[in-house]
């Protein structure tokens, strides 16, 4: 679609995000290239300031353009599709062409409360390490992570040096521990103060709240929680119909 059709039956912003959105997927507007203005959109469509800002926006809610105050309307980077596998980050960035990178936060040895020892299997009291870090691809924030490790698996883990390095790789090459199962949950969240300064979006934005519990040799080792920036990932999966029993 190159021009607006006033005579389809789908609203004429509708048809404005259909073409920016071919634009932005084919490359004719790349990442963090301004669009036209808002005047110029009037004056190729033949559209109302109205109709074209609707479709602009649309296209901002969804996250394919983001606005700059006093500069205009840019196209958003594109989405990354969360893994719904037990692949670390670092893996994951690698995988995509992507430079991953990893900034300590907090790190520290707590002893289990009922409800972490609960989750772990293991008795009140027993020494876990936490460990708090920024994520980043290509040094652009995208999570916060929590990683709650059994100290009995990697007693000086605490000590060694772990930023720009994959948690997972330090617990394998050092430790011994690879991690073979994991269950994982998803969930809607909003970001706080301190997770929208460490992100870098605005106090509210929505997130991705993940928590994950991973497994070596049927023992759980590792609690994970982890928050995603949603302006930055999708989540995808394949969908099949059983077949119908005879």
């Amino acid at each position: 679609m190159t021009a607006i059709d006033p005579h389809s039956p789908v609203p004429k912003y509708f048809q404005l995000r259909a073409i920016l959105l071919d634009l932005i997927e084919s490359a004719e507007l790349p990442v963090d290239t301004p669009i036209p203005s808002e005047r110029e959109l009037c004056v190729r469509y033949g559209l109302s300031r109205m109709t074209v800002r609707q479709g602009v926006d649309q296209l901002v809610s969804e996250g394919r353009l983001y606005r700059v105050p006093g500069k205009g309307t840019f196209v958003a980077r594109p989405k990354i599709e969360m893994p719904l596998r037990l692949v670390s980050f670092t893996e994951d960035m690698l995988a995509r062409g992507l430079r991953p990178g990893a900034v300590d936060l907090d790190r520290r040895t707590i002893a289990a409360d009922a409800h972490l020892a609960r989750l772990f299997n293991v008795e009140p009291g027993t020494r876990v390490h936490v460990i708090e870090r920024l994520r980043t691809a290509d040094g652009q924030p995208m999570a916060l992570e929590r990683a709650h490790i059994l100290a009995s698996l990697a007693p000086d883990l605490l000590d060694r040096r772990l930023a720009d390095r994959s948690l997972y790789g330090v617990l394998e090459a050092v430790y011994g521990v690879v991690f073979d199962a994991g269950d994982q949950t998803i969930d809607a969240a909003v970001a706080d103060a301190t997770e929208a300064r460490h992100l870098q979006i605005p106090r509210g934005s929505a997130v991705l709240l993940l928590r994950r519990r991973s497994y070596t040799g049927g023992v759980c080792a590792e609690l994970g929680v982890s928050t995603y920036r949603a302006d930055r990932y999708q989540i995808r999966t394949s969908l099949g119909n059983p077949p119908s029993r005879t």
